[in-house]
């Protein structure tokens, strides 16, 4: 015999609204500087509130959620659990008001629709450039706003409501994000033309290992995944230093400092004119896809929604070619 379904009640999910209706959003933020801050004081310090008032709205906060949001330690605060993932939501949350009121004062000073975007080294440098001036063009009222950031940053900025768009590479995890391809690229390894490797027209990664490398930053996909490259094959990268982008890598490679690994568009665009050459990679992984990602294509504002539909179409099958570069 089927039991009979289950009737809402005042402890479910009225109860749930009824809590949701008394959270604000000064608690909100006051919760999100305690959270980042470690400390009641050093919260109350940075938001310009007496400690006491600060204690007082976490207890309500706590209060009204039913459950613990810290641990006190002997030196600050830790988040517990449910800390944790009200500080996601709460961060979601405060950054959607803010993006909400800046939009619509926009409207006041006659600027139709804002598009923010988060995006990789690789796509700015070599794509973008290329791909935005016609629709900024086509919309010359659009608020357009475009951040750098390493792929992994891309993802998480998108999943916390940071930016309309992100463009990452296409083997980071994205969760469950939306995405679809974007343009695609190939990995070379950029040399000096003194250097051994400069009479080669191909090579496997594994037989650039015995040389100085000049590395992108650490959080870079490219980076991650040669370090990734390199362990499976039982070696490690001789890496003399970090550098943060790719003219930096050509420009260390003409100081006869190492060897990099850079895509090839962007060393058409930055380092041909150095007197350097470029030796793609024969490796599988050397050849990459860049995606798009959002959070939910039918949530985005009309303009981002425009925007990414027009990025789309750039994934063409004459785009994905390869090319001989050096």
């Amino acid at each position: 015999m089927s039991q009979p379904e289950a009737v809402p009640t005042e402890t479910s999910v009225p109860a749930m609204q009824q809590v949701l209706r008394r959270l604000d959003l000064t608690s909100l933020r006051l919760f999100i500087a305690i959270g980042e801050e470690g400390s009641l004081t050093r919260a109350a310090a940075r938001e310009g509130i007496a400690a006491s008032a600060v204690s007082k709205r976490l207890a309500d906060l706590e209060e009204i959620l039913g459950v613990a949001l810290f641990e006190r330690l002997a030196r600050g605060m830790a988040l517990t659990p449910a800390g944790e993932t009200l500080l996601h939501h709460a961060r979601v949350t405060m950054r959607t008001i803010e993006k909400m009121g800046m939009e619509l004062g926009e409207y006041s000073l006659g600027v139709r629709g804002h598009v923010r975007m988060l995006a990789n080294l690789s796509a700015i440098v070599q794509f973008l450039p290329e791909d935005l001036p016609s629709f900024l063009e086509r919309h010359s009222l659009l608020r357009f706003d475009l951040q750098e950031c390493p792929s992994s940053e891309v993802v998480r900025g998108i999943e916390e409501g940071a930016a309309d768009i992100g463009i990452c590479a296409g083997d980071i995890e994205s969760r469950a994000l939306e995405t679809f391809r974007y343009r695609r690229d190939r990995l070379v390894v950029v040399v000096h033309r003194d250097h051994p490797l400069a009479v080669r027209d191909e090579v496997h990664f594994e037989e650039t290992l015995d040389h100085d490398y000049i590395g992108l930053h650490a959080a870079s996909s490219i980076f991650l995944r040669s370090q990734y490259a390199a362990n499976l094959a039982g070696r490690s990268i001789r890496l003399r230093v970090h550098v943060p982008g790719f003219d930096a890598v050509c420009r260390m490679v003409q100081a006869n400092m190492g060897i990099g690994l850079i895509p090839d568009r962007a060393f058409e665009i930055l380092g041909k004119g150095m007197g350097l050459k470029a030796i793609p990679l024969r490796d599988r992984w050397g050849q990459r896809q860049l995606k798009l990602v959002v959070r939910e294509v039918q949530a985005l504002p009309p303009t981002a929604r425009l925007m990414l539909e027009h990025l789309r179409a750039k994934d063409r099958p004459e785009r994905r070619g390869r090319r001989t570069v050096g």
